[in-house]
């Protein structure tokens, strides 16, 4: 079944410009170290070991990693994806100096030929797919969507919050609950697993690990 408008609505309407704000010390500085018990710094390690010179960033947030990166050439080519406005806005100010492209576009359907900067050599989808409706193999279909714009031996990197077959302490599974009641998350059942399965089925070399509760990928296209 494919999600309705209001779900995938819903995985992005909490990034407005307030919430934003304060997103960066919310998530970055408070949730990822104590309650998903992944550093934030595990996830910039992910995208100084995978940026390339022709990125596209998927779900963009507000450009926190992509303005902390080390980047492997002065001037790369980076475009942002994102469903809203607000967060491709933030996220554009935010490294205005490497002056991204941005689109506007919903990921669970084909993205629109002919992206500036493609075809792209590394594409990040960090904090994404838990935000998604669906179970991992129906949300998987965004890496489908994702494949025409990338090079060969592109590099396709990533994390996610899982929500079942993992550990979480008593503010994890709290926040958890309530993310996923107003839609905000859609992750109860994102298992490992799955996303082992969905990546393994579409790339080469790929590379997963668990941090906490949320799940580090790496993989490179064919």
């Amino acid at each position: 079944m494919s999600p309705s408008d209001e779900e995938i609505r819903a995985g992005q309407a909490v990034y407005a410009p307030a919430s934003l704000s304060a997103y960066d010390l919310v998530v970055h500085g408070v949730s990822n170290h104590w309650i998903w018990r992944c550093p934030t710094h595990q996830i910039e390690r992910l995208y100084d070991r995978n940026v390339s010179a022709a990125h596209v960033d998927i779900g963009v947030g507000t450009g926190y990693f992509l303005a902390r990166a080390h980047w492997p050439v002065p001037n790369p080519s980076i475009t942002l994806v994102d469903l809203n406005p607000h967060c491709l806005a933030r996220a554009s100010a935010r490294i205005s100096r490497h002056a991204p492209s941005t689109v506007k576009a919903n990921v669970l359907a084909p993205l629109p030929p002919g992206m500036p900067g493609a075809p792209f050599t590394s594409a990040g989808l960090t904090y994404l797919l838990h935000c998604l409706p669906g179970t991992i193999p129906e949300k998987a279909i965004v890496f489908d969507h994702l494949l025409p714009h990338l090079a060969p031996g592109a590099h396709v990197f990533g994390a996610t919050i899982l929500g079942a077959g993992v550990a979480m302490n008593w503010a994890a599974r709290r926040l958890m609950t309530v993310y996923n009641a107003k839609g905000i998350f859609s992750n109860a059942s994102d298992t490992m697993e799955d996303l082992v399965e969905a990546l393994n089925h579409r790339f080469c070399a790929v590379d997963i690990r668990q941090q906490g509760v949320v799940a580090l990928f790496e993989a490179r296209v064919a």
